[in-house]
């Protein structure tokens, strides 16, 4: 009697990685797709019909192979068909029909997700953000309530974590999809370039969103009391158990509820940390959206590089790849080295004398790497460079150059830009709050100075406040923002074209400028 070995768990995934593994893939996923027909079992001329679209040139035997090795891997099971016999030469000759097992529809479930998750994108759903706020408003309602309706409470629920896990997915596949476009945009310049405005207005309109709904999700969270918290959770998980099947060795009701909550309060605080900030640990969104951020001027550089590469400029990538090209065009070995040595500088110790008639010399008469010094032929070397450390002779020193016009040059330079600093903070300041659209024009000093104050205050502004106060870092100038409600757009004209952008109350107070005890109130 022989003993056979128990097959590995892992053999269903043996096609994968046999020849003729798309002829395996074509047979399961006929199976599969007969399935959702609500189709058993399969006759291999079934099979074959269903994979003669993909595989024109499979064969009947082919095919009868493929699904003889698919069943004894275990992706499929077969049975004798004894529904076509009708003589006993029949009976006698093997006819199967065949059909998925458990494990053969698990690995192809398997693969599907994983072509899925290779293909997908991802998106940032601003949408999902107002969804789960309004969820969250409407289960506050139902925590409120003496006894709020389970049915309600578990719909609620499932529907709030699955928006969120969804939510959640698609923000990580969006940026590692925008991290792969970034790293391998020059592979179409011209697509990237009209992808671009469209991708920025995209991440802009979330990170808005983002802002305002997220910082209201993270106030709906922040409201629920642990108490009420825990008996929403309950309630879902109570009404889980009441399905759980019985059990001989005692009720499964009490551990079915224990591994409900559980699982429940996780996905709780997954949310929470999500959208709540902890002691040194920033939420997730907030994450979210300095890496959202981050992608706009990583965007705005890669354009930057298409078009100085457009206009011709040459970068250290470009003269690398060009003097790859000319090492694989090199005719041979000695003319690589010649290569080598001129774009690098590499040669000839300068305190050898080795000239052409050294090099024809070494030629004829080759000297081992492994011949001693002592014993290798001698180098003539100068004696002015062995006495001096130098082939030239020592004279008099160089005269002193006089540097009056280069400092005078520097003064006068220096000059104009402090005039042109205090005609840019003199420009910018204002007499109390104005509104973001009445700074008028902006020469580009002016200009500059005005972005660099107004990303600080952006930077500075909290999600839950409207307003910011900020200081420049010398301390000389200070500004103040305040968000409007109404939506309109400020446009700011500059030499460089247009900024527009969401209109805002400023004040921009010159703190070197200004009289003594004048502020800005925060």
């Amino acid at each position: 009697m022989v003993a056979t070995m128990p097959a590995s768990r892992f053999d269903p995934f043996a096609h994968l990685t046999v020849p003729n593994v798309e002829l395996y893939r074509a047979a399961m996923g006929a199976f599969v797709a007969a399935k959702r027909r609500f189709v058993v079992h399969l006759r291999p001329e079934d099979v074959h019909e269903m994979v003669a679209s993909a595989l024109p040139t499979v064969g009947m035997e082919a095919v009868t192979d493929a699904l003889g090795r698919l069943d004894g891997w275990g992706n499929l099971r077969a049975d004798p068909d004894t529904s076509r016999v009708t003589l006993v030469e029949d009976f006698y000759r093997a006819r199967y029909l065949y059909q998925l097992t458990r494990e053969g529809e698990a690995v192809e479930r398997a693969l599907e997700t994983y072509d899925e998750q290779l293909g997908r994108r991802g998106a940032l759903q601003a949408v999902a953000l107002t969804d789960i706020a309004g969820q969250l408003r409407a289960l506050r309602a139902l925590a409120d309530q003496s006894e709020p309706d389970p049915a309600r409470v578990s719909l609620l629920l499932r529907d709030l974590v699955n928006r969120f896990t969804d939510l959640a997915e698609n923000a990580q596949a969006f940026m590692g999809s925008l991290q792969r476009t970034i790293d391998l945009y020059d592979a179409d310049a011209d697509t990237f370039r009209a992808y671009k405005d469209r991708l920025v207005e995209y991440l802009e309109r979330f990170i808005k969103d983002l802002v305002t709904v997220g910082s209201e999700i993270a106030r709906l969270l922040q409201a629920f009391e642990p108490a009420a918290v825990a008996r929403l959770l309950s309630i879902v998980a109570d009404r889980d158990a009441e399905d759980a099947a019985p059990d001989p060795d005692g009720d499964p009701r009490a551990a079915a509820r224990a591994a409900g909550i559980a699982a429940w309060e996780e996905r709780w605080r997954g949310l929470q940390q999500w959208f709540v900030a902890e002691a040194g640990q920033p939420s997730q969104a907030k994450l979210l959206r300095a890496r959202a951020r981050a992608a706009i001027p990583q965007l705005l550089a890669v354009v930057a590089n298409l078009n100085e590469r457009r206009a011709g400029r040459s970068d250290r990538s470009t003269d690398f790849r060009v003097l790859a090209r000319w090492f694989a065009e090199s005719p041979d070995e000695a003319s690589m080295h010649r290569l080598w040595r001129l774009a690098f500088g590499v040669g000839g110790s300068r305190h050898l004398m080795i000239d052409g008639e050294t090099l024809a010399a070494r030629s004829e008469r080759p000297v081992p790497a492994t011949t001693r010094w002592a014993d290798a032929p001698p180098l003539r070397i100068s004696p002015r460079l062995r006495r001096t450390g130098s082939y030239e002779r020592r004279g008099r020193p160089n005269r002193i150059v006089v540097r009056a016009e280069q400092r005078q040059l520097l003064e006068q330079l220096t000059a104009r830009q402090v005039a042109e600093t205090t005609a840019a903070r003199a420009r910018l300041a204002t007499a109390g709050q104005i509104r973001l659209s009445q700074l008028g024009d902006l020469d580009p000093a002016a200009f500059g100075l005005f972005l660099t104050l107004l990303g600080d205050a952006l930077a500075a502004r909290r999600p839950d406040r409207c307003d910011v106060v900020v200081t420049t870092a010398d301390g000389s100038m200070r500004i103040a923002l305040t968000a409007l409600d109404d939506a309109s757009i400020a446009e700011i004209h500059t030499q460089a074209g247009v900024l527009r952008g969401p209109d805002h109350l400023i004040e921009i107070v010159d703190v070197a400028a200004a009289p003594s005890g004048q502020e800005i109130a925060a």
